[in-house]
């Protein structure tokens, strides 16, 4: 049987992840028929890992047992003393930590829906945002509280302090049996915020249905990479078979607020009976990799700048960094030099060096590659991953040609909901038959995608189209160049010009004249950046890992003023 075979033999008729197809909210589409219902089985499944660490923060250990107890407790009390409904909201604005993690499940088990909020926010976002939700509670830590306005009339909720107030309520629901009340596969379950980058941030609404899809795509690519292997192993004639999943030890370093941290790694663990290690804090090279050392770390997502900048600490650090077994990228574009930098950082992890592409309105990842084919293929997104569609459009909405540039758009039953209260938002982005339009540009080469930027990021010079992650890309293969941004920026002459943005090494000297030959060396005349800043500090980026372009544009703009 060869790989493709035997990925095949997963989800046909009686396989553990067989596909059937359903109408999902109108629209009838692919989807596992084994599959959890509402988040709600997830966490009532987590009991069978009993005395097993679920949340670990520095000395503190919370198994499975006592975690299903304490949000079991919580819920009660946001139920019977707070009112909370099914439908009803419970904003959560705080630093990672366990009572985070037990307040998103006590939502989720009586049907609440969570509306998880930046903890970098300002007054004047938070105001928002709670305008927006209209939450029954709102559980905060003490700093972020105290960044809150004043509720205005329309807004009334029950704020709790997680430091004085959240174990006192914990204890005194102690005891109580998690609810039954009825939650349906398509009831609304988070509100998580996008990063704002385009404007004020939207509310995408994600079902129970968006949830566990993303476990049981998590699960199916993982028993598809496993009979993969053992598929290709037999061909090779090497006896040898795809070994056993083991348990994983998960290190959180991006907010909770963030998918990536929430989905794939608290409602994943969870899912799976691993470990999540949270950290407290400004991210810290050193005190990740002292982490990972000291709690055995299996697993970790290094996005946007955090995996160069471990990286390049890690050589020479003196901690034991074997426990490493998978890494996952993303969340902005990762050049292939930043990816041989993370192999050769965690050797033992090197196979296993993943990407996903999603965001918070897919949910779900949408195309993923990982290992030799990441390799093989270091710029592509991957391909599509199991009951999920994806067509690259050209600007009046048709499927363009394999090659062809277009906006990629995507289908599948995890899509978000909507855009909280925001119809207009909402149908802007998600088109007739339910697709999405993700808003980057891409194109599909051999089924596998290719992303080349966000379209409001492309760059026209002398009517010459310039994908910034290109430009980007090379720079980043410099040796001395840490990470790189570009922007287009208003020239009389070309229309744009393109301006480059280099953080170069501690201890290195670049010229711009020296970029620029190096440029030159491997693209056209027209894409080598003109306009220059080299500077030794980290570029702003939001907690997703993207560069805040915006912020790079606004500078540009006052030092041409």
């Amino acid at each position: 049987m060869n790989a493709a075979a035997a990925v095949d033999n997963l989800t046909g008729p009686g396989a553990p992840f067989e596909i059937v197809n359903e109408f999902v909210l109108g629209e009838q589409m692919a989807v596992f028929k084994n599959r959890p219902r509402s988040a709600r089985e997830l966490l009532l499944d987590s009991a069978r890992h009993g005395e097993l660490h679920y949340v670990v923060l520095g000395d503190q250990r919370l198994s499975f047992a006592e975690h299903l107890q304490r949000v079991a407790a919580f819920a009660h009390v946001l139920r019977e003393e707070f009112g909370v409904a099914p439908g009803d909201r419970v904003a959560i604005l705080a630093a990672n930590s366990t009572e985070w993690i037990i307040a998103f499940w006590a939502t989720l088990s009586i049907g609440g829906v969570v509306a998880s909020m930046n903890s970098l926010w300002a007054p004047p976002e938070i105001e928002h945002a709670l305008e927006s939700c209209e939450p029954t509670v709102l559980i905060a830590d003490r700093e972020r509280l105290a960044r809150v306005p004043a509720p205005r009339h329309a807004v009334s909720y029950r704020a709790i302090e997680v430091e004085s107030e959240f174990d006192g309520f914990v204890a005194r629901g102690r005891g109580a049996a998690i609810s039954d009340v009825p939650i349906d596969e398509d009831d609304p379950a988070v509100i998580l915020y996008t990063s704002g980058t385009t404007g004020r941030s939207k509310g995408a609404v994600a079902s129970h249905r968006s949830i566990c899809g993303f476990v049981t795509l998590s699960k199916y690519s993982g028993a598809a990479a496993m009979a993969a292997a053992a598929a290709a192993a037999n061909a090779a004639g090497t006896g040898a078979t795809a070994a056993a999943g083991t348990r994983q030890i998960a290190l959180i370093t991006v907010p909770l607020f963030h998918a990536s941290g929430l989905y794939g790694f608290v409602v994943g663990q969870l899912a799976t009976g691993g470990t999540v290690v949270l950290r407290s804090g400004r991210f810290d090279e050193d005190d990740v990799l002292r982490l990972i050392e000291c709690e055995g770390v299996t697993m970790w997502a290094a996005l946007g700048s955090m995996g160069p900048r471990v990286a390049e600490r890690a050589h020479g650090c003196g901690r034991d960094l074997s426990s490493m077994r998978l890494l996952a990228v993303g969340g902005a574009p990762v050049s292939p030099a930043h990816q041989q930098q993370l192999r050769a950082a965690f050797p033992n992890a090197a196979i296993n060096l993943s990407m996903g592409y999603t965001s918070s309105e897919a949910v779900a990842v949408v195309t993923r590659i990982q290992g030799q084919e990441m390799r093989d293929h270091p710029t592509s997104a991957g391909r599509v991953i199991a009951t999920t569609s994806l067509e690259i459009r050209d600007p009046d909405g048709r499927p363009v040609a394999e090659g062809v540039d277009g906006e990629i758009h995507v289908r599948s039953p995890y899509l978000m909901v909507e855009y909280w209260r925001d119809n207009a938002a909402t149908g802007a982005v998600l088109k007739p038959g339910r697709w999405l339009a993700m808003g980057d540009i891409g194109c599909l080469r051999d089924g596998r995608l290719y992303i080349n930027s966000r379209a409001r990021d492309m760059i026209l010079v002398n009517a010459e189209n310039v994908f910034p992650t290109e430009v980007e890309y090379r720079l980043d293969a410099h040796p001395d160049v840490r990470e790189s941004a570009v922007i287009g920026v208003d020239d009389p002459s070309t229309g744009q010009a393109i301006r480059a943005v280099v953080v170069i090494a501690e201890g290195t000297t670049l010229t711009a004249a020296a970029l620029q030959a190096w440029c030159r060396d491997a693209m056209a005349g027209y894409k080598v950046p003109t306009q220059w800043e080299i500077r030794h500090e980290a570029l702003p980026r939001n907690a997703s890992g993207k560069v805040l372009k915006r912020e790079l544009e606004h500078a540009s703009q006052q030092a041409g003023a």
